[in-house]
């Protein structure tokens, strides 16, 4: 097993092969611990180089609402009146806190996604 830092895509290729080599290594053995330090470096590498930046509120709200068959009439039981939905997902009205409160907690959409602006 020889490890060695990613500093470049050559490195990161070569990284991603030996990964997908060892990838049904039992854990404990070489192979598995080869396998849980390369995944670590790799993930380091991706999270350093290709950034991804977090998803609009408003298009989490729609990607969650179709995740979960939700139609507007039923996101209007948590955050109020149709009309009121309609106008966030137009993005004619903010958020207000309450309303990231009861979208997280029913949608279990992350917070920190929820404030952004937009």
């Amino acid at each position: 097993m020889k490890i060695a830092p990613i500093r470049n895509e050559k490195d990161y290729q070569n990284a991603i092969k030996r990964l997908e080599q060892i990838f049904d290594a039992e854990k404990g053995s070489e192979e598995g611990d080869e396998l849980e330090i390369l995944s670590i470096l790799i993930d380091q590498y991706e999270n350093e180089n290709f950034p991804i930046g977090m998803p609009d509120p408003i298009e989490a709200i729609k990607f969650r609402m179709e995740q979960m068959g939700m139609k507007q009439k039923d996101l209007a039981e948590v955050v109020g009146y149709k009309s009121r939905v309609s106008e966030i997902l137009s993005k004619k009205r903010k958020l207000t806190l309450d309303m990231i409160r009861k979208l997280n907690t029913t949608l279990h959409i992350p917070t920190e996604v929820l404030v952004q602006d937009y």
